[in-house]
């Protein structure tokens, strides 16, 4: 059973009285893999909306994300605010496997509308907020002596500066290989030059991973922390 007809079918055992249902991730896109599961959006009028569960149906592992068009709305907002919807993305660059009455066209259009407008923008605090962590790594990176601490050390400079990178680019964020996937356009390079310097950190030598965090550290006012400041909650 190939990816969409097995999507359809997970729906109408599950839900059979659903609104619209989308299939997005990877399994949609050449990027699909052996492990690649089946990422399904499903709008339903009420109960038991909303949820998300994991299940397996014949051979396909499959993510089941359920909402009805209000709590779309808010998990979509939410997360919009952090720069990150898998949700919305979805959505966006899904298939729309059915759709009875125009609400799955309706969500279509407004996942493509938001993402095509982008993320919102980072204010100069969270700006600083970024730069001051990263520059603590850095710190503990050049002190550090013990290659357990460094890999763990180095391992966070990488997924914080990648992070970094899509901020000061103006992208969305993503998380593990959407990270990835999101640096390859808009910080052609890093991905490599942070992988082969991770791989230096392991060997001895911390230099070329440096020097790598320091070039996109400095695109947003360089390393932070003489004057940082932040208050606490009473």
């Amino acid at each position: 059973m190939d990816a969409i007809d097995a999507a359809r079918a997970v729906v109408e055992e599950h839900h059979p009285g659903a609104r619209a249902a989308f299939l997005g991730g990877s399994v949609v896109t050449d990027r699909r893999t052996a492990m690649s599961d089946l990422d399904i959006v499903v709008v339903l009028r009420g109960s038991p909306a909303p949820y998300r569960a994991s299940l397996r149906h014949c051979e396909w592992p499959v993510e089941l994300f359920v909402h009805t068009e209000a709590t779309w709305h808010a998990y979509v907002e939410r997360e919009v605010r952090k720069r990150r919807s898998p949700l919305l993305w979805m959505c966006a660059d899904g298939i729309l496997l059915f759709d009875t009455d125009g609400v799955g066209a309706h969500l279509a259009a407004e996942a493509r509308k938001l993402t095509a407008a982008g993320p919102p923008t980072v204010s100069a605090e969270e700006i600083d907020d970024r730069r001051y962590a990263i520059t603590d790594l850095l710190d503990d990176l050049a002190g550090s002596t013990d290659q357990s601490e460094r890999l763990f050390i180095s391992t966070e400079l990488v997924r914080r500066t990648g992070e970094l990178a899509l901020t000061a680019g103006g992208s969305w964020n993503g998380g593990g290989k959407w990270l990835a996937r999101r640096l390859e356009t808009t910080a052609p390079g890093l991905s490599m030059r942070l992988h082969d310097g991770l791989r230096e950190v392991l060997v001895g030598r911390i230099e070329p991973l440096v020097a790598a965090v320091d070039e996109v550290v400095e695109q947003v006012g360089g390393r932070l922390w003489v004057g940082y400041k932040r208050g606490g909650t009473p």
